[in-house]
Protein backbone atom coordinates (compact mmCIF):
# COMPACT_ATOMS: atom_id res chain seq x y z
CA UNK A 1 0.00 0.00 0.00
CA UNK A 2 1.64 3.63 -1.00
CA UNK A 3 0.27 6.17 1.31
CA UNK A 4 0.32 10.12 0.52
CA UNK A 5 0.11 13.12 2.22
CA UNK A 6 -2.05 15.45 0.85
CA UNK A 7 -1.58 19.72 0.95
CA UNK A 8 -5.29 19.48 2.84
CA UNK A 9 -3.83 17.55 5.57
CA UNK A 10 -5.63 14.26 4.81
CA UNK A 11 -3.84 11.14 3.96
CA UNK A 12 -4.78 9.19 0.28
CA UNK A 13 -3.75 5.30 0.73
CA UNK A 14 -3.57 3.47 -2.90
CA UNK A 15 -4.20 -0.07 -2.67
CA UNK A 16 -3.28 -2.88 -5.17
CA UNK A 17 -6.20 -5.51 -5.61
CA UNK A 18 -5.44 -8.37 -7.83
CA UNK A 19 -7.44 -8.97 -10.93
CA UNK A 20 -7.88 -12.95 -11.09
CA UNK A 21 -9.26 -14.54 -14.48
CA UNK A 22 -11.96 -16.86 -14.39
CA UNK A 23 -9.65 -19.80 -12.72
CA UNK A 24 -9.16 -17.66 -10.00
CA UNK A 25 -5.41 -16.56 -10.70
CA UNK A 26 -4.13 -13.11 -9.89
CA UNK A 27 -2.45 -12.02 -13.06
CA UNK A 28 -2.50 -8.35 -13.08
CA UNK A 29 -3.89 -5.66 -10.27
CA UNK A 30 -6.40 -2.62 -10.02
CA UNK A 31 -6.13 0.59 -7.36
CA UNK A 32 -8.31 1.14 -4.77
CA UNK A 33 -7.99 4.72 -3.34
CA UNK A 34 -8.89 5.25 0.38
CA UNK A 35 -8.94 9.33 1.81
CA UNK A 36 -8.43 9.05 5.56
CA UNK A 37 -9.25 5.29 6.01
CA UNK A 38 -12.58 5.93 3.86
CA UNK A 39 -13.27 4.61 0.30
CA UNK A 40 -12.45 7.14 -1.56
CA UNK A 41 -12.10 5.67 -5.50
CA UNK A 42 -11.22 2.09 -7.65
CA UNK A 43 -9.20 3.56 -10.66
CA UNK A 44 -6.38 1.67 -12.84
CA UNK A 45 -7.59 -1.56 -13.52
CA UNK A 46 -4.89 -3.58 -15.09
CA UNK A 47 -2.23 -0.82 -14.63
CA UNK A 48 0.79 -2.69 -12.54
CA UNK A 49 2.82 -2.81 -16.55
CA UNK A 50 2.64 0.96 -16.63
CA UNK A 51 3.95 1.41 -13.32
CA UNK A 52 6.55 -0.84 -13.04
CA UNK A 53 7.76 0.66 -16.81
CA UNK A 54 6.79 4.41 -15.31
CA UNK A 55 9.42 3.08 -12.44
CA UNK A 56 11.81 2.13 -14.60
CA UNK A 57 12.16 4.92 -16.34
CA UNK A 58 12.23 7.37 -13.28
CA UNK A 59 15.41 5.20 -12.11
CA UNK A 60 16.87 5.74 -15.84
CA UNK A 61 16.43 9.37 -15.35
CA UNK A 62 17.69 9.83 -11.51
CA UNK A 63 20.87 8.00 -12.97
CA UNK A 64 23.95 10.86 -12.54
CA UNK A 65 25.06 9.56 -16.37
CA UNK A 66 21.26 10.29 -17.87
CA UNK A 67 20.60 12.98 -19.87
CA UNK A 68 17.84 14.86 -17.58
CA UNK A 69 21.40 15.08 -14.86
CA UNK A 70 22.81 17.50 -17.49
CA UNK A 71 19.57 19.60 -17.01
CA UNK A 72 18.99 19.33 -13.62
CA UNK A 73 21.88 18.69 -10.86
CA UNK A 74 19.34 18.11 -8.07
CA UNK A 75 18.44 14.62 -8.39
CA UNK A 76 14.79 15.89 -7.13
CA UNK A 77 13.99 17.63 -9.70
CA UNK A 78 14.69 14.42 -12.74
CA UNK A 79 11.88 12.74 -14.29
CA UNK A 80 11.31 11.30 -16.88
CA UNK A 81 10.53 12.92 -20.38
CA UNK A 82 7.52 12.68 -22.50
CA UNK A 83 7.26 12.80 -25.73
CA UNK A 84 3.86 12.83 -27.04
CA UNK A 85 3.08 11.26 -30.64
CA UNK A 86 0.84 13.79 -32.70
CA UNK A 87 -2.58 12.03 -33.38
CA UNK A 88 -3.54 11.51 -36.83
CA UNK A 89 -5.99 13.65 -38.15
CA UNK A 90 -9.44 12.84 -39.11
CA UNK A 91 -11.04 12.67 -42.48
CA UNK A 92 -9.75 13.19 -45.28
CA UNK A 93 -6.93 15.22 -44.48
CA UNK A 94 -3.59 14.53 -44.12
CA UNK A 95 -0.76 15.10 -41.86
CA UNK A 96 2.75 14.71 -42.30
CA UNK A 97 3.45 14.47 -38.43
CA UNK A 98 0.67 11.60 -38.10
CA UNK A 99 1.73 9.12 -35.89
CA UNK A 100 5.93 10.29 -34.87
CA UNK A 101 6.92 11.47 -32.03
CA UNK A 102 5.96 15.42 -31.15
CA UNK A 103 8.46 17.75 -29.32
CA UNK A 104 9.04 16.68 -25.08
CA UNK A 105 6.67 18.49 -23.00
CA UNK A 106 7.89 21.05 -19.97
CA UNK A 107 5.51 19.38 -17.96
CA UNK A 108 5.10 15.73 -18.77
CA UNK A 109 2.45 13.77 -17.48
CA UNK A 110 3.53 10.96 -15.45
CA UNK A 111 -0.03 8.71 -15.52
CA UNK A 112 -3.57 9.07 -16.34
CA UNK A 113 -5.34 6.45 -14.40
CA UNK A 114 -9.70 5.85 -14.43
CA UNK A 115 -11.44 2.82 -14.14
CA UNK A 116 -10.30 1.10 -17.31
CA UNK A 117 -9.01 3.18 -19.56
CA UNK A 118 -7.75 6.92 -20.04
CA UNK A 119 -10.86 7.99 -21.68
CA UNK A 120 -13.49 6.11 -19.09
CA UNK A 121 -15.77 9.00 -17.36
CA UNK A 122 -14.88 9.95 -13.75
CA UNK A 123 -17.57 8.31 -11.59
CA UNK A 124 -15.78 5.93 -10.29
CA UNK A 125 -12.52 8.01 -9.30
CA UNK A 126 -9.32 9.01 -11.21
CA UNK A 127 -5.76 9.41 -10.44
CA UNK A 128 -2.95 11.31 -12.22
CA UNK A 129 0.70 12.51 -12.51
CA UNK A 130 2.25 14.75 -13.55
CA UNK A 131 5.49 17.24 -13.52
CA UNK A 132 5.40 20.91 -12.31
CA UNK A 133 8.22 23.19 -12.80
CA UNK A 134 8.25 25.85 -10.59
CA UNK A 135 10.55 29.22 -10.47
CA UNK A 136 11.63 31.63 -7.16
CA UNK A 137 13.81 34.36 -7.64
CA UNK A 138 16.27 34.32 -4.92
CA UNK A 139 17.96 38.07 -4.41
CA UNK A 140 21.46 39.26 -3.79
CA UNK A 141 22.29 40.24 0.05
CA UNK A 142 21.69 44.24 -1.69
CA UNK A 143 17.93 43.23 -2.89
CA UNK A 144 15.06 45.34 -1.76
CA UNK A 145 12.92 42.88 -0.37
CA UNK A 146 9.48 44.71 -1.74
CA UNK A 147 11.39 45.34 -5.53
CA UNK A 148 10.14 43.43 -8.60
CA UNK A 149 12.58 40.55 -10.00
CA UNK A 150 13.76 42.51 -13.18
CA UNK A 151 15.30 45.39 -10.94
CA UNK A 152 17.17 42.73 -8.46
CA UNK A 153 18.89 41.60 -11.73
CA UNK A 154 21.73 43.98 -10.65
CA UNK A 155 21.60 42.70 -6.93
CA UNK A 156 22.98 39.38 -8.23
CA UNK A 157 19.49 37.36 -7.70
CA UNK A 158 18.96 33.87 -9.22
CA UNK A 159 16.24 32.18 -10.08
CA UNK A 160 15.76 28.97 -8.38
CA UNK A 161 13.77 26.39 -10.52
CA UNK A 162 11.94 23.39 -9.33
CA UNK A 163 10.24 20.31 -10.34
CA UNK A 164 7.59 18.21 -8.80
CA UNK A 165 5.37 15.05 -9.30
CA UNK A 166 2.13 16.27 -8.64
CA UNK A 167 -0.59 13.61 -7.48
CA UNK A 168 -3.91 14.55 -7.79
CA UNK A 169 -6.83 12.10 -6.86
CA UNK A 170 -10.25 12.76 -7.20
CA UNK A 171 -13.49 10.88 -6.10
CA UNK A 172 -16.49 8.84 -6.82
CA UNK A 173 -18.61 12.30 -5.83
CA UNK A 174 -16.21 14.44 -7.65
CA UNK A 175 -14.28 15.87 -4.41
CA UNK A 176 -10.09 16.17 -5.06
CA UNK A 177 -7.24 16.10 -3.55
CA UNK A 178 -3.59 16.76 -4.19
CA UNK A 179 -0.26 15.52 -2.99
CA UNK A 180 3.54 17.47 -4.39
CA UNK A 181 5.98 14.90 -4.58
CA UNK A 182 10.17 15.09 -4.99
CA UNK A 183 11.54 12.56 -7.78
CA UNK A 184 12.98 10.75 -4.89
CA UNK A 185 9.52 10.71 -3.13
CA UNK A 186 8.04 9.69 -6.15
CA UNK A 187 10.46 6.78 -6.51
CA UNK A 188 9.82 5.44 -2.68
CA UNK A 189 5.97 5.51 -3.80
CA UNK A 190 6.05 3.09 -6.28
CA UNK A 191 8.82 0.88 -4.85
CA UNK A 192 5.94 0.86 -1.91
CA UNK A 193 3.15 0.01 -4.88
CA UNK A 194 4.95 -2.62 -6.82
CA UNK A 195 6.32 -4.54 -3.42
CA UNK A 196 2.53 -4.66 -2.79
CA UNK A 197 1.31 -5.79 -6.57
CA UNK A 198 3.82 -8.55 -6.42
CA UNK A 199 2.42 -9.67 -3.44
CA UNK A 200 -0.90 -9.64 -4.45
CA UNK A 201 -0.75 -10.55 -8.64
CA UNK A 202 2.78 -11.80 -8.55
CA UNK A 203 6.23 -10.47 -10.02
CA UNK A 204 5.80 -7.89 -12.48
CA UNK A 205 6.50 -9.15 -16.07
CA UNK A 206 9.76 -8.58 -17.78
CA UNK A 207 10.17 -5.06 -19.46
CA UNK A 208 12.81 -6.50 -21.88
CA UNK A 209 11.38 -6.99 -25.39
CA UNK A 210 10.24 -10.49 -25.93
CA UNK A 211 12.83 -12.68 -27.53
CA UNK A 212 12.71 -13.53 -31.54
CA UNK A 213 9.75 -16.19 -32.51
CA UNK A 214 10.88 -19.64 -32.77
CA UNK A 215 10.39 -21.43 -36.12
CA UNK A 216 8.18 -24.22 -35.90
CA UNK A 217 9.06 -27.34 -37.88
CA UNK A 218 7.24 -27.54 -41.29
CA UNK A 219 3.89 -29.29 -40.85
CA UNK A 220 3.09 -31.90 -43.61
CA UNK A 221 -0.59 -30.16 -45.64
CA UNK A 222 -2.79 -32.75 -46.35
CA UNK A 223 -2.63 -32.51 -49.68
CA UNK A 224 0.89 -32.88 -49.41
CA UNK A 225 0.24 -36.07 -46.91
CA UNK A 226 -1.82 -37.78 -49.49
CA UNK A 227 0.36 -37.74 -52.33
CA UNK A 228 3.61 -39.00 -50.73
CA UNK A 229 1.05 -41.53 -49.22
CA UNK A 230 0.44 -42.73 -52.88
CA UNK A 231 3.88 -42.54 -54.27
CA UNK A 232 5.00 -45.02 -51.56
CA UNK A 233 2.04 -47.71 -52.72
CA UNK A 234 3.09 -46.94 -56.12
CA UNK A 235 6.83 -47.51 -54.94
CA UNK A 236 5.45 -50.71 -53.04
CA UNK A 237 3.30 -52.02 -55.55
CA UNK A 238 4.37 -55.47 -57.68
CA UNK A 239 4.37 -54.96 -61.24
CA UNK A 240 1.32 -55.49 -63.31
CA UNK A 241 -1.03 -54.97 -59.64
CA UNK A 242 -3.08 -52.18 -59.66
CA UNK A 243 -2.09 -49.57 -56.82
CA UNK A 244 -2.77 -49.95 -53.77
CA UNK A 245 -2.20 -53.82 -53.70
CA UNK A 246 0.41 -55.57 -51.58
Amino acid sequence: MGCLRCTDGSSLAVIPVAERDRGGTPYEVTLELHRDGRPFGVVGQRCGYLLAALAERLAAARADDSPEALQWPDPDDRFPPSHPVVPRTAGRAHCRCAGAAGPPSPDPELFALRYRDRVDVTSTGELRCSVRTSSVWLPGPDAQPDAFPAARASAQGRWRVARRAVIEAWGAGGRGVRAVLTSAELSRFLTTLLAETERQAGPCPDLAPPPAAVRRPHRQTDRARAASTHTERRVNTKPGEPDGMS
